[in-house]
């Protein structure tokens, strides 16, 4: 039998589950997820593998409309998912509105891959509500696959991945079988830090912040790991750090402990604040933060 290989892109509007569903695809906790938009910003890989098949899912930020440069090089990273897909997974759920940034829906209609419709989060709908919900997806786009699910209780995730290795072209493994993810230590190591920051903070500041992880040593008992949380403003400062440092320091033991609990050891974290107004603005910054090449 043939090898069956590709890249299946994850795309959709803020906070209807992707991140969720990229998690249950892979089985292991790759991508943060807040219940706040915006919360990925990278375009994260995870590898599942079978013996004669491999599916690369990518999970993408929230599809929006850019107000600044950091944003514009978000959806940037959507329209690339959706040019160099395999098999494109539009999520949707129970709650949007189906013509929420229809022009995405319309690019769907004239590209060339499958598609698979994920109606997402059906555990907090009606069974009437979600049959109507698949007749008009299947309406709007008469060539895809649509699958009702719900990422949080783990319904159809096998449903999807079989409809995915039924589309997946003949071709050889793209990583090797035993990778699971294209990120490195430091990445999830920041990306734990800033989903606290997501979880700690509300209003701008979680938006307005950055994590940089300037130091990662890992040693045979812990790994040591510097970062910086990069502001936009004095004042931001002033909060994040918290009264005698004391917000910081809740940050700083949560990203710790889920740290130790993703690495499966023990870690040692040292933060520090800094404020850096042009970040989500600056060409040279972002491509430090890695957003842009």
């Amino acid at each position: 039998m043939a090898h069956k290989a590709g890249f299946v892109n994850i795309i959709g509007n803020p906070n209807v589950g992707k991140s969720t569903l990229m998690n249950a695809f892979v089985g292991e906790k790759l991508c943060i997820v807040t219940a706040k938009a915006q919360t990925t910003r990278h375009r994260i890989m995870g590898i599942v593998n079978g013996e004669d098949w491999q599916i690369v899912f990518s999970d993408t930020p929230g599809i929006l409309k850019p107000a600044y440069r950091l944003q514009q090089t978000m959806m940037d990273a959507v329209d690339s998912a959706i040019g160099d897909a395999d098999i494109v997974l539009y999520v949707t759920d129970t709650v949007e509105k189906s013509d929420k940034n229809a022009e995405y829906v319309e690019k769907l209609k004239s590209i060339a891959c499958p598609v698979i419709v994920v109606v997402n989060k059906i555990d907090i709908s009606d069974q009437a509500r979600v049959q109507e919900l698949l007749a008009s997806w299947q309406r709007q786009l008469p060539e895809a696959l649509v699958i009702p699910a719900s990422a949080k209780e783990q319904f159809n995730i096998d449903a999807i991945v079989a409809a995915v290795r039924e589309r997946l072209p003949e071709a050889p493994a793209w990583f090797d079988k035993d990778t699971f993810t294209d990120k490195n230590l430091r990445f999830f190591a920041s990306e734990i830090l800033r989903e606290k920051i997501f979880l700690n903070y509300s209003e701008e500041i979680p938006y307005s912040c950055q994590v940089e992880v300037e130091s990662f040593k890992e040693g045979e008992e812990r790994y040591d790991i510097s970062a910086v949380i990069y502001v936009m403003r004095e004042s931001q400062k002033g909060i994040v750090i918290g009264k005698k440092g004391a917000a910081l320091k809740k940050v700083g033991t949560q990203a710790r402990l889920d740290m130790e609990d993703f690495f499966q050891k023990k870690v040692f974290l040292e933060l520090f604040v800094k404020v850096d107004p042009d970040w989500r603005e600056s060409r040279r910054e972002l491509r430090k933060f890695g957003y842009e090449e």
